[in-house]
């Protein structure tokens, strides 16, 4: 399992890149939970860790507009990241959520084959009024994205499976497995998470708050002894 710490700064990327993480993720909390920073920033972040660290990028809590949702996935694909995430939240059924990422996913790929698409959803979504999770799976194979993503939109004390009960995850993990989709989860997630999230069998682990200096999620500051520290975690459970 990969562990992806997401930052919103070079700071940050460095003390994530000094705890080994898998996975640098450029965000921008401010923005919400998969906020897009600008695109400066991920350029900066992409020339001083490629090769370091995958750089994944998150385009936004996205508004169903499919037009506006592919351009800013074809820009961040230019800024020479692995990964781009994007937040299916101003979806509300099925289609729509196929549409957006079926223009997303022909923008990028078109122009760079090798970036990664990623579909998120979020736990909380009957709170949010959008996309339940267990349609993701679905949504990218037939989008032809490479993966999901679970996480909690709204950032309270709630972590993932407080919306989402493990016997639901397990079920829509292995969906997306039978597609061949990479599986992300995140969500509040600490250490004590790790064995249960390597137990449902994803195959990356996001986090940012447990990994701060404080649980301040928009002002903590990451530390690469508590990145260290969950990755220590991950690998000494088989």
């Amino acid at each position: 399992m990969m562990l992806l710490v997401s930052v919103i700064n070079e700071n940050e990327a460095l003390e994530a890149v000094k705890g080994e993480c898998d996975i640098l993720d450029v965000k921008n909390p401010k923005e919400g939970s998969l906020g897009a920073n600008h695109p400066s920033l991920v350029r900066r972040i992409v020339k001083l860790f490629k090769g370091k660290a995958k750089i994944s990028v998150t385009i936004g809590d996205l508004p169903n507009l499919p037009g506006t949702a592919s351009l800013a996935a074809l820009g961040a694909a230019s800024l020479g990241v692995d990964y781009i995430k994007a937040g299916l939240y101003g979806v509300k059924n099925f289609n729509e959520a196929l549409s957006l990422m079926d223009w997303i996913v022909k923008a990028v790929k078109e122009v760079y084959p090798e970036v990664k698409i990623i579909a998120c959803g979020y736990a909380d979504y009957s709170l949010i009024k959008s996309l339940s999770p267990i349609h993701l799976p679905v949504v990218a194979y037939e989008s032809k994205a490479d993966g999901i993503l679970i996480d909690v939109k709204n950032k309270t004390s709630k972590k993932l499976f407080q919306y989402l009960s493990l016997e639901v995850l397990s079920n829509i993990i292995d969906e997306a497995h039978k597609y061949g989709l990479t599986v992300a989860l995140a969500g509040a997630l600490g250490k004590e998470d790790v064995e249960i999230v390597k137990k449902l069998k994803a195959d990356i682990m996001g986090v940012r708050r447990c990994v701060c200096d404080t649980h301040d999620w928009l002002n903590g500051k990451i530390q690469s002894e508590k990145v260290k520290e969950i990755l220590v975690a991950i690998r000494s459970i088989p």
